[in-house]
């Protein structure tokens, strides 16, 4: 018999690794209380650290995180799926949580070095990010000074850390630079509320100031590794090789379910709403039903079908790009370029499916606290951000398919 010192002694074992059905159901644990603060999280500009915290107790920021540092190791798919669900909730809450969710996949390319600044002593730490390059950096012995104003910095209330990119001095080319991100600690930033606008309202996409901070070189990651998925942390995780795909494949797939999901989100409370509704107003005449309207009825199936597609296509391309790795092959430049349109083109049906829907809610639709309302703002404001921008990216593929070089970032 084995005798209670003895058990003290035997390690405790870590706990098994959640599959894709037990996250959901976690998440879904979770999302009537993120709901119900859905509006308050708009009006405070920022989501709410309970949500933060409900996000980390059902290992939400796990979910792509190496195992190496307690994370489950999942395909983006995974975390994809599950933040479409979050966003039918509330889109600003899943725009931050999965944006930080995915940022551990991204911080894994990094230097084992960097890696361990970040978890070692805080094992759930995350971090914002504001990827276009502010400023350039100045290299100094031990690695580079930064100053600047870092921008659209999402979760950065929520975050311990940042990815801010700048442009790096080349090490080949004399008077030439190359844009990189590099990690800072939230002790090094100030956080400047910028943040005062239409839609993401409750990301808290505000602006970090740096005065010449310090950033060790081993806290650097290129825009060119991590765009070709030949990164330091690649080879420190070889034994699974999705951290060796293109972060272009990846990330923004994550930005893109906030729209969808916000899409998904709308159309259920919708159809919980309309299907019982009567009408009032006396130019479409009273006490009708609406859901006997035959353009209604259309509106709920151009939203269905337009969320519908937006899903399978950002999931089909994850997983495309995923089986491509996993098969020993590189992910091709026309592979990344199909992983942005998708990504770009599964937004643009999230606003056609919302705008379908807020079209028709009538002036009952014009509170700010209305859902649907709320995610059409949320869906149209994803399709700003110059990656989810059908215009912009719907060009460069087009540009592909018809011989030209590509202008964009894929």
């Amino acid at each position: 018999m084995v005798s209670v010192a003895q058990l003290k002694d035997v390690p405790a074992q870590p706990a098994p690794r959640p599959d894709l059905a037990e996250l959901r159901s976690r998440v879904a644990q979770i999302a009537p209380q993120i709901k119900a603060r859905a509006h308050n999280t708009e009006k405070a500009g920022r989501v709410p650290e309970e949500n933060i915290t409900a996000l980390r107790h059902i290992g939400y920021f796990d979910i792509v995180k190496p195992a190496m540092f307690g994370g489950y190791e999942h395909d983006f798919d995974v975390l994809v799926e599950l933040n479409i669900e979050l966003a039918k909730s509330c889109a600003s809450t899943a725009w931050v949580g999965g944006l930080l969710a995915a940022h551990q996949w991204l911080i894994a390319g990094f230097p084992e070095a960097a890696q361990r600044d970040v978890w070692d002593a805080n094992p759930d730490a995350v971090a914002c990010g504001s990827y276009a390059p502010a400023t350039k950096a100045i290299e100094v012995e031990g690695g580079y000074r930064l100053s600047g104003r870092w921008s659209f910095a999402s979760g950065c209330d929520n975050a311990q850390w940042s990815l801010c990119a700048a442009l790096l001095p080349s090490k080949t080319d004399s008077g030439q630079f190359a844009p990189a991100f590099l990690l800072v600690p939230a002790s090094d930033y100030v956080i400047d509320d910028t943040w005062n606008v239409v839609g993401l309202s409750g990301t808290g996409s505000k602006t970090l100031v740096l005065s010449d901070v310090f950033v060790p070189a081993h806290r650097l990651l290129s825009f060119a590794d991590t765009t070709s998925g030949t990164t330091p942390g690649a080879a420190l995780h070889a034994a699974n090789p999705a951290f060796s795909i293109p972060m272009l494949s990846n990330i923004p797939s994550c930005l893109a379910s906030a729209a969808v999901g916000a899409a998904a989100g709308a159309l259920e409370d919708y159809l919980a709403a309309t299907a019982r509704r009567i009408t009032r107003g006396a130019v479409a005449g009273h006490n009708n039903r609406m859901a006997e309207f035959p353009t209604i009825q259309l509106r709920v199936a151009e939203a269905t079908a337009s969320v519908d597609a937006a899903r399978e296509v950002l999931l089909r391309d994850l997983r495309d790009r995923a089986a491509t790795i996993r098969a020993g092959n590189p992910v091709s430049v026309e592979d990344r370029i199909v992983s942005r349109r998708g990504q770009a083109f599964s937004v643009a049906l999230a606003i056609r499916a919302s705008e379908a829907l807020n079209a028709s809610t009538g002036g009952l639709g014009l509170d700010l606290s209305n859902p649907v309302q709320r995610a059409w703002r949320d869906a149209n404001a994803v399709g700003r951000h110059i990656s989810m921008n059908w215009d912009a990216v719907g060009t460069m593929y087009g540009q592909l398919a018809l011989g030209l070089t590509p202008q964009g970032q894929y």
